[in-house]
């Protein structure tokens, strides 16, 4: 790889983490707490996974130059990834039967405060 992609790549990939610290807080602030972050899995991976009471938000994060952007850059495929994931950790956790959820994308727009879309999907 020569040195501008690999430059640009860091660059993007500093993005996303500096946009997912700020759409963690965004969440925080309405009263979610975090309790994973990039989560893996073999069969896909969730941004964000916030919990409130017994509701759980799997969160996809996109920073992009505008929100309809944002909301359109997460395809039918990611969709799939980020909901088999989330599956994969709610099935793993202990009050899974009482847990309900949702997928949710966060959109973190230049000079703006994230925007927080609800059962997206």
């Amino acid at each position: 790889m020569n040195a501008p992609a690999a430059r640009d790549r860091r660059k993007a990939y500093r993005r996303g983490l500096r946009a997912e610290r700020l759409a963690a807080l965004a969440l925080m602030l309405k009263g979610y707490r975090i309790v994973a972050k990039r989560y893996q899995t073999p069969v896909g991976e969730v941004d964000l996974i916030a919990r409130k009471g017994d509701l759980i938000a799997l969160v996809e994060v996109k920073a992009r130059k505008d929100v309809q952007t944002a909301l359109d850059s997460v395809t039918h495929t990611a969709q799939k990834r980020i909901q088999n994931a989330g599956e994969w950790w709610i099935n793993r956790q202990a009050d899974a039967g009482q847990l309900s959820w949702r997928c949710d994308i966060v959109a973190v727009i230049p000079r703006r405060w994230p925007v927080h879309f609800e059962n997206v999907w």
